[in-house]
């Protein structure tokens, strides 16, 4: 993986910019630590930070063939591929790099290259002839591109802070951006970056940038088609495409790791990845988080019935794997809250985040590339909203039920200006308008479409942007296989009794696991991301907000009420009552986000637009 920047402007002469360049390079070092390079021409410039995985010796970038010049964040995984059929049509290579067979891919097929690419990606290619530039991100979002728009010219970056090293982008906060951050925090809009005049591409969006402006298309959408096969029959095709995208994400020239949680699915991952390793004879090492305590403090629920740790040490023991346990105190989880919103330029998942901006720092003193399970849930319905009528029905967002007592926390002029509840109704809407189902499709069928649309481009994008940038932050690499458009696609033309076999949540994903590991793993209660259950990190996080909320200058006040911080401090939070985010972010995960915005607000000092 790597750090992209670059810089388009008909009226300037950008070769005179070079400190912006490096400035803009600089801010995005610890996506690629290992080397750097920039390219300029009168009107374009691009900057390149990497993180050597392929070739570590070339692959060098930016990097240019004929006409093109590109700057690319991202692994492929058909590269061998690709590589031949580009060599049939007479294309030679000079490096076993990813990047050389993307640039001549673009080269010999323009953006109808992306329909033949499987991966993470996004990246930016100048073509000097037709003075043009343009713009990819992969089909899941797994890898970021935002950008600024102005007259005659665009700045992009994979993070957002390269964009303010550009003299062309201020911060400044909008009445839309509030409305991001308190109504849907740390949830955003598909293309909204929060900043005011700041956009990200949306998964699987490509665009050229010319002299006319920017124009943009999706070049991939779910597909609603007839599904065939009978149950057998998809268990092994499914179980064909789980398997092979894990061994194609195998590939590297570093060292790679996998993260173990003792749960289904990256015990999955890492069981196909052990028996891998096992047949090249070679040992995995996995690893996992703890937090100091959690025995000792955990209490069985009906959201999380048993610990993680034991489920860890059996799956490591079963494969062979050399397993590494990180434990994290609660000190260091609260003083991690602000280097992690840091590095996601935006208030985040509260510890849900500074824990694992603290875990990829662990990892990435041995390893450079990690293998990680996200996305099997919503992916295959391993959240209760799919399964109770009640949320699988409801308008809105399932795991954004707090939308009336967030708004009441706004300042009141703030409020005047929104309909809180038909700003996030109306999101959730613009998502799934166009749904793509067939004619025959029940009731039910239509609800978990939109269901599976909500969740891919929702909440597994808070998800991607979390693993993204605090694995980034430490120039660690992580793969997420269960985002292999082919997984998605499939999944989601899968009947519904299929998918829940047995009447559990990702049925069928525990079906097939049933080959690679004990059945009572397999067939275990979903297990959350792992979380302090630590009363003292609690006590820490509201004793810090209380302190920020009482200071003369508590920079909250921009969106919130006085008097409604007043409340929050004197009841303990008791008078919000919903969770603020799904079900991990309860009243201390609250606490923990404000306490984010407010060094947001002093990091970035926003100009306010309203």
């Amino acid at each position: 993986m790597c750090g992209i920047a670059g810089w388009t402007d008909y009226r300037e002469d950008l070769t005179r910019y070079g400190a912006i360049a490096a400035e803009m390079a600089a801010r995005i070092t610890h996506r690629g630590p290992d080397a750097g390079g920039e390219h300029y021409t009168r009107e374009c410039m691009l900057v390149h930070r990497r993180l050597s995985v392929i070739d570590p010796e070339n692959g060098a970038q930016p990097m240019t063939y004929g006409d093109f010049t590109i700057v690319y964040n991202g692994e492929l995984y058909n590269t061998d591929e690709l590589r031949k059929r580009l060599k049939t049509l007479g294309h030679t290579f000079d490096t076993r790099s990813d990047t050389e067979v993307l640039l001549k891919a673009y080269a010999e097929w323009g953006s109808d290259c992306l329909a033949g690419l499987n991966g993470i990606y996004a990246f930016a290619v100048w073509n000097k002839r037709t003075r043009k530039l343009f713009l990819a991100r992969d089909r899941a979002g797994v890898k970021p591109l935002f950008y600024h728009i102005y007259d005659g010219g665009i700045v992009f970056a994979s993070e957002i802070k390269a964009l303010f090293a550009n003299p062309h982008c201020k911060p400044r906060l909008g009445i839309e951006g509030a409305a991001s951050l308190m109504l849907l925090g740390p949830a955003r809009k598909g293309g909204l970056g929060v900043f005011e005049g700041i956009e990200e591409l949306k998964p699987g969006e490509c665009a050229e940038f010319d002299e006319k402006g920017l124009h943009k298309r999706l070049y991939w959408q779910l597909q609603a088609k007839p599904h065939t096969e009978t149950l057998d029959e998809t268990g092994e095709h499914l179980a064909f495409l789980i398997k092979d995208s894990v061994e194609r994400q195998l590939v590297s020239d570093v060292p790679l790791c996998t993260f173990l949680s003792g749960g289904l699915d990256s015990s999955l991952i890492s069981a196909i990845a052990a028996d891998r390793y096992r047949k090249d004879g070679r040992r995995l090492s996995t690893w996992s988080i703890d937090y100091k305590d959690n025995r000792k403090n955990f209490t069985p629920s009906a959201f999380q019935p048993d610990e993680d740790a034991p489920w860890i040490v059996k799956m490591s023991e079963y494969i062979g794997s050399d397993h590494t346990n990180v434990v994290i105190d609660s000190p260091a989880l609260a003083e991690a809250l602000t280097p992690s919103m840091l590095a996601r330029d935006l208030p985040g998942m509260a510890d849900v985040d500074s824990s694992l901006y603290l875990f990829c720092g662990e990892v990435k003193k041995r390893f450079t590339v990690a293998i990680s399970g996200e996305c099997a849930d919503e992916i295959f319905g391993g959240y209760p909203w799919y399964h109770k009528p009640e949320l699988l029905f409801a308008a809105g967002f399932p795991w954004a039920r707090s939308t009336v007592k967030r708004a009441a926390l706004l300042r009141d002029d703030i409020a005047a200006k929104l309909d809180p509840v038909a700003y996030v109704a109306d999101a959730a809407n613009e998502t799934v308008k166009g749904m793509s189902f067939l004619e025959d499709d029940s009731a039910e069928d239509r609800a978990r479409r939109r269901m599976f649309l909500l969740n891919f481009y929702w909440f597994m994008q808070t998800l991607l942007d979390r693993k993204d940038r605090c694995s980034m932050a430490h120039g660690l690499e992580v793969r997420v296989p269960f985002c292999d458009h082919r997984i998605a696609e499939y999944a989601y033309n899968i009947p519904w009794e299929m998918k829940a076999l047995g009447g559990r949540e990702k049925g069928l994903v525990r079906k097939i696991a049933e080959r690679y590991m004990p059945r009572d793993v397999a067939w275990r209660k979903k297990s959350p991301y792992p979380k302090t259950h630590n009363p003292s990190y609690a006590a820490m996080v509201f004793c810090r907000f209380k302190a920020a909320a009482m200071k003369p200058d508590c920079r909250l006040t921009v969106l919130l009420g006085r008097d409604k911080l007043d409340e929050l401090v004197s009841t303990e939070g008791k008078s919000f009552s919903e969770n603020w985010y799904g079900q991990l972010m309860t009243t201390p995960q609250m606490f923990a986000y404000l306490l984010q915005l407010e060094d947001w607000f002093r990091a970035y000092e926003p100009e306010i637009l309203f």
